[in-house]
């Protein structure tokens, strides 16, 4: 991947990059390094949950493959709101160990690294 193109909200498999960790009040607590999800980590994460509620995830950006691509972007980040609403009162970024590949940011710039950090990827997985 490290030439990829990569989505900030992928779903859990072998050789996706754990972002973060989501804390109790829903915000991403981004990991510092680039961490490789291996298979151990698949098999405990999934253990009575849906991993993405409780992880944040990166992998290949796999454009036409995925419903929010639209021939030319990604819109899953579209429908949130400005980057302006997501400044706050501190303007620095947040640990971020994909920044440089994100299609977020490609697209959008600092504004999609602000409000990343308030979204959850909602995966569900058959029974």
């Amino acid at each position: 991947m490290p030439d990829a193109t990569l989505c900030p909200s992928a779903p859990l498999k072998e050789g996706a990059v754990l972002l973060g960790i989501v804390m109790p009040d829903g915000r991403v607590a981004f990991a510092g390094d680039r961490l490789i999800v291996n298979d151990g980590f698949v098999l405990d994460a999934l253990e009575g949950r849906v991993a993405e509620t409780g992880f944040r995830f990166a992998g290949p950006c796999v454009q036409g493959g995925c419903s929010h691509w639209t021939g030319a972007r990604c819109r899953a980040f579209d429908s949130l709101p400005a980057d302006g609403q997501f400044a706050g009162p501190e303007p620095s970024l947040p640990a971020c160990s994909i920044r440089s590949q994100c299609r977020w940011f490609q697209q959008t710039g600092a504004g999609a690294c602000r409000a990343c950090l308030l979204l959850v990827t909602a995966c569900q997985r058959p029974a």
